[in-house]
């Protein structure tokens, strides 16, 4: 997500964006964004220190995974996805740096029947949970997945993406964001009751916001990407002039575009939520 529902630096159903284009956009909010994973793994570190046994829930196109190998050297990770596509391109990236032998990847949808995944000393959900049927079953199922003394982190977007300036066209990323929200995109609760009520405790919040000023191309690239998508969503949703205006600017290739013209700060948040299994 996966960040919009596919943020997923993870996700097992991806909501709104199935199709191509997605693992890209992954790709791209973990290379741009992606310095809260420094911030959430450095936190799990803190609260416990040397896991032996990872799992990624969700993983996408392996971000957290490949984050969590990295800060913890001495664990194995297991990547847990529903798309054999996503746990591919997380298997080869693992084997690029060199972390192969600690990374495996399982296939299973998180709507049906759970694998056994008992023992686990740190469980990751990073944007994946509110995509499933049933969220509060998931908890109970990771409950069980830890051991004692085990770490559960649940990480999720406040807001999507942010591209534009606050009075591009008035505020229009605003408006387009409140109309995706109508439409359920990114929408998640204050997790803390929900996980209490599994049996964890010990429940902490910490925001993890983002700022990034990538390359001009990095930049344009994730922006035409995502804002790309939202587009044939927000038909019948936006505002037509607001539909229209989100049309020109990705029409907009001139050497003075909005889009390519190398000032864009990309901006976006992240919430952690932290529990313990007793």
């Amino acid at each position: 997500m996966t960040d919009h529902n596919h943020h997923h630096d993870g996700g097992n159903a991806h909501g709104n964006h199935h199709g191509d284009g997605l693992a890209e956009m992954l790709d791209l909010d973990a290379k741009i964004l992606g310095a809260y994973l420094d911030g959430v793994t450095q936190w799990a570190a803190e609260l416990r220190p040397s896991p032996a046994a990872i799992v990624d829930v969700g993983a996408g196109s392996g971000a957290g995974t490949l984050a969590l190998a990295g800060r913890f050297p001495g664990a194995g990770v297991i990547a847990l996805d529903k798309s054999p596509d996503m746990l591919a391109r997380t298997l080869e990236a693992a084997r690029s740096l060199g972390m192969a032998g600690r990374v495996r990847t399982l296939e299973a949808d998180l709507d049906a029947d759970w694998p056994a995944l008992g023992g686990a000393d740190l469980i990751w959900a990073s944007s994946s949970l509110h995509e499933l049927a049933d969220p509060e079953q998931a908890l109970r199922a990771m409950f069980s997945a830890l051991a004692p003394g085990g770490l559960l982190l649940v990480i999720e977007m406040d807001g999507l993406p942010q591209f534009l300036p606050d009075g591009f066209h008035g505020g229009l990323e605003s408006r387009l964001h409140t109309a995706l929200a109508g439409l359920g995109w990114n929408a998640h609760p204050d997790w803390q009751p929900a996980l209490e009520r599994a049996g964890f405790a010990a429940v902490e919040r910490r925001a993890f916001p983002s700022k990034a000023r990538p390359t001009p191309e990095l930049a344009s690239r994730f922006a035409r990407t995502f804002l790309g998508r939202i587009g044939p969503a927000l038909e019948g949703a936006a505002a037509p002039e607001d539909l229209a205006a989100l049309a020109g600017l990705l029409a907009d290739h001139s050497a003075g575009s909005m889009l390519d013209g190398g000032t864009l700060e990309i901006r976006g948040n992240r919430t952690a939520w932290a529990a313990f299994r007793p």
